[in-house]
């Protein structure tokens, strides 16, 4: 089972399709969020700051490892691709009447962006230094 894990999540066999996943449950995210009604019904299930700490999160998590190059060129795209994401969606929610943009929340994108990150760039470090020694 861990070597399929593997397989699916960390090798770039699959990097492009992680990428790509990351870009549409983004566009998922935006869709679902603009919809009347559907953030007040999960705000019943986890608050705002778990919601946006949860899905940034995972995001990066695909775009560090669907991206190419180094660790710190990974973590770096990724940020920057999250925090033009979250400042994309908080822009977005300010046209609704029933939804509102807030700098909070894309801090809070940006956050879950660089702790994800950072551990995936001191995690991709350690499980590639055995095969360069």
């Amino acid at each position: 089972m861990s070597d399929l894990l593997n397989q699916i999540f960390l090798t770039a066999s699959h990097a492009r399709l992680r990428y790509w996943s990351a870009i549409v449950l983004y566009l998922l995210i935006l869709v679902i969020g603009s919809i009347p009604g559907a953030r007040s019904d999960v705000g019943e299930v986890a608050s705002g700051l778990v919601l946006h700490s949860c899905a940034y999160a995972g995001l990066t998590f695909l775009l560090f490892t669907g991206g190419s190059g180094s660790a710190a060129m990974r973590a770096a795209k990724a940020v920057l691709t999250i925090a033009l994401m979250g400042a994309l969606d908080e822009y977005v929610q300010s046209f609704f009447p029933y939804r509102h943009g807030a700098v909070s929340d894309w801090l809070v994108d940006c956050t879950a962006a660089m702790v994800t990150a950072s551990l995936m760039c001191c995690l991709w470090r350690w499980r590639r230094a055995p095969l360069a020694g």
